[in-house]
């Protein structure tokens, strides 16, 4: 009887063990998305799911799933797609004081479309509607 009051313990203990490194290891493996409206308003989602390979646009998608999530258009494919609207607030085009929605992964400014920019685990994506590189 003690043997297997002893082998329960360890089992329990084991899978305890267990439980906790999956929890660990899935809240390794997601990224945060805030959108800075350019107003004083912001917009934090956090622990969106994330996998290799996933892109800018992936964690934006999951986002859309999320209660008071986010809801976002853009136009084009791959190297050429280009953000155009977060929730209620659209990029205004070219020219002197023009607003548009650009991206920082990690504080660095987004070089490439948000549909073919590579997240890593952890990464924070940061979509602010401002002048040209927040100038």
């Amino acid at each position: 009887m003690v043997v297997a009051a002893a082998l329960l313990l360890a089992i329990a203990v084991s899978l305890a063990g267990s439980l906790a490194g999956s929890s660990a290891e899935s809240a390794d493996n997601t990224v945060r998305l805030t959108v800075d409206y350019g107003d004083g308003v912001t917009k934090t989602i956090d622990s969106l799911a994330w996998a290799k390979g996933n892109t800018v646009l992936d964690a934006m998608k999951e986002a859309t799933a999320r209660r008071h999530g986010i809801s976002f258009s853009f136009t084009g494919t791959g190297d050429a797609t280009m953000l155009t609207k977060i929730d209620d607030v659209a990029s205004e085009g070219g020219g002197a004081g023009k607003k548009n929605w650009r991206y920082w992964v990690n504080g660095a400014y987004g070089d490439r479309s948000f549909a073919t920019f590579a997240l890593q685990a952890q990464d924070d994506i940061v979509w602010r509607f401002t002048t040209e590189q927040g100038q």
